[in-house]
């Protein structure tokens, strides 16, 4: 067996080991996506943000809600709080990386609103802050985490931390999520 088959191997048992333990957040799974079905009925809107793979991750959310996931649906109203180069960049020169996302929650949250925020140490700063500033204006507040979900545990209604202290299997559980959510939201 080669070097790169055994690496293959290995990768592959740590996500099927990780995955087998991803049945312990299902309960919360369910609480969250019930959450998220409660904010579109009361006219509400999801806004999700993440660093990295996280941003890319909030990003495909968003879009599956957006657009469809597997069911044909009118679209819902869904934003990632990392796509906008011109908000990121002059609210990174202006105030700092630490605040890129807050100042978004500040201008686009209500209190009808869920925000999710993505990191897999739940300690990402400019995360926190807009967690922080969520919960200021009174939206429901959840964390994608993994490890021992960092700050968000104490800052987020509701956490999903994965199984985790492994950074790309944390990702990888954070996308199995997000598509799961979405599924249940298309749910009848």
């Amino acid at each position: 067996m080669t070097h790169q088959t055994e690496f293959l191997l290995s990768e592959l048992q740590a996500h099927t080991d990780m995955f087998a333990q991803l049945q312990s957040i299902f309960p919360q799974v369910k609480v969250v996506a019930e959450e998220l079905r409660a904010t579109i009925k009361r006219g509400g809107k999801i806004l999700i943000m993440g660093n990295g793979g996280s941003a890319a991750d909030s990003q495909h959310i968003a879009a599956e809600i957006v657009g469809r996931y597997k069911k044909e649906r009118r679209g819902l109203p869904a934003i990632a709080l990392t796509t906008d180069t011109s908000i990121l960049t002059s609210v990174g020169n202006d105030y700092g990386y630490d605040y890129i996302f807050a100042r978004q929650i500040e201008a686009l949250c209500r209190p009808e609103d869920l925000v999710i925020g993505i990191t897999t140490s739940g300690n990402s700063k400019n995360v926190v802050n807009a967690i922080i500033e969520a919960n200021s204006i009174g939206a429901t507040t959840v964390g994608l985490t993994g490890g021992t979900g960092g700050k968000l545990m104490e800052l987020c209604k509701f956490n999903l931390v994965m199984p985790s202290n492994d950074t790309p299997r944390i990702q990888e559980a954070h996308i199995f999520i997000g598509h799961s959510l979405c599924g249940l939201l298309e749910a009848d």
